[in-house]
């Protein structure tokens, strides 16, 4: 699942329901999560817990997640929430912890999986990203940016299972997101003068594939790593066309004309062998569509209006 950010927005998601609720979490997933923006003498910040939203209606909190970010020192950066992530099936969380500091992943109707304190370095939390695979399985924490191109310094892969360390993408790649099956990742690297490559890696970090696509494709980021793990899709807007690109033989398989719902792509899915998913943004209006990539067929799944006091907020993917 990715971030999908509005103004000053993070990622978040599910905890503390009632047991009723968490009987059957798969009939009902997380919509979305929100954070309150409130006044202080910082100026405007995030305050108050994480506020979750269900497909039902119901509203959660996150409460023992922290609010604010913290930087090295564990002095507060009031300007932004502290990183938090969901599964794409909405079922999955990550956060820190308000009195550890440290990063749990926790599923809805089951138990908590704390990471190793030393799972992130010394960074400030703001420059930090949490990433969960589509069914929660591996969490890829994004640390920091190299200085003039969004690559990370080191992005770090755990199994949530147990908390173990499973592998690390390079510094120098700006990991998009993991495939639809959860096996690989996705990244953009430099390929020298303004040309960006597309990497394929396995969880582990295992370099799979590397190729230099059509600058149109990269250029029309976000994108989506099939189960297969080589077939892309991206959005362009300008033409209102699905591009699907293979990384492993580096060809264009094809383009497919689309009409879409009014608003700015925040987030694409593969959620089936053939189905991608889209999140548009519209002022405070998300509308959520599936679109079939063989006949660009339209399929409006979802629309909502986010909450007016929200400072920050995130949608499930997928």
């Amino acid at each position: 699942m990715k971030i999908i950010l509005v103004a000053a927005a993070l990622l978040a998601m599910p905890l503390a329901a009632p047991a009723q609720a968490q009987a059957e979490p798969h009939h009902d997933a997380i919509r979305y999560a929100s954070i309150k923006s409130c006044a202080g003498s910082a100026g405007r910040g995030p305050c108050g817990p994480w506020r979750l939203t269900m497909h039902s209606g119901e509203q959660r909190t996150l409460p023992d997640a922290q609010t604010v970010s913290l930087m090295p020192d564990g002095a507060t950066y009031p300007y932004l929430p502290a990183p938090v992530a969901v599964s794409g099936d909405g079922t999955t969380v990550a956060y820190f912890v308000k009195k550890s500091r440290r990063i749990a992943v926790r599923t809805l109707g089951g138990g908590v999986t704390l990471l190793p304190a030393n799972a992130t370095p010394k960074e400030a939390q703001h420059v930090v990203e949490l990433v969960l695979s589509n069914n929660g399985d591996r969490l890829a924490i994004k640390i920091g940016y190299e200085t003039g191109y969004e690559a990370h310094k080191e992005v770090r892969i755990f199994d949530t299972s147990d908390g173990s360390r499973v592998g690390t993408i390079p510094r120098g790649e700006a990991m998009l997101d993991f495939s639809a099956d959860g096996g690989e990742v996705i990244s953009t690297v430099e390929a020298g003068g303004s040309v960006i490559d597309l990497v394929v890696r396995a969880d582990t970090g295992e370099r799979l594939s590397r190729a230099t696509p059509p600058q149109l494709v990269v250029a029309g980021m976000p994108l989506a790593l099939a189960a297969d793990g080589r077939t892309v899709a991206g959005f362009i807007p300008r033409k209102s066309q699905l591009l699907l690109y293979d990384v492993e033989s580096d060809q264009v398989l094809r383009r497919v004309p689309v009409k879409l719902p009014k608003g700015d792509l925040s987030a694409i899915d593969w959620t089936g062998d053939q189905q991608i998913t889209l999140h548009l943004l519209d002022g405070k209006r998300m509308t959520v569509v599936e679109i079939d990539s063989e006949t660009g067929t339209v399929k409006v799944r979802d629309r909502y209006r986010l909450p007016k006091d929200a400072q920050s907020f995130a949608a499930c993917g997928g």
